[in-house]
């Protein structure tokens, strides 16, 4: 997923590994305050704590995208779209 996204492939610039208020994002696009995580299985165990997460961006004004690493490797255009789309 880096690969489609960095060097302004999308026509904006993204961040990898990026802290932002103590948390480290995957991705984050600054221009638009967009936040894009990759969440791997061991999310499951995690959903309270990604929606406190999630719910301290919103309130900051970010906008906070999840795709599941499995949607990510099998169906990368379909998550680039939609990040398109969020842009």
């Amino acid at each position: 997923m880096w690969n489609e996204l960095r060097n302004g492939k999308l026509g904006l610039r993204f961040r990898r590994q990026h802290s932002v208020g103590g948390y480290i994002l995957d991705f984050y696009c600054f221009s638009k305050r967009l936040i894009v995580e990759v969440d791997g299985d061991s999310h499951n165990s995690t959903k309270e704590y990604d929606a406190v997460r999630d719910k301290f961006f919103t309130d900051l004004g970010y906008k906070v995208l999840r795709f599941k690493n499995r949607d990510v490797e099998t169906k990368l255009g379909e998550v680039l779209n939609k990040i398109k789309q969020s842009l």
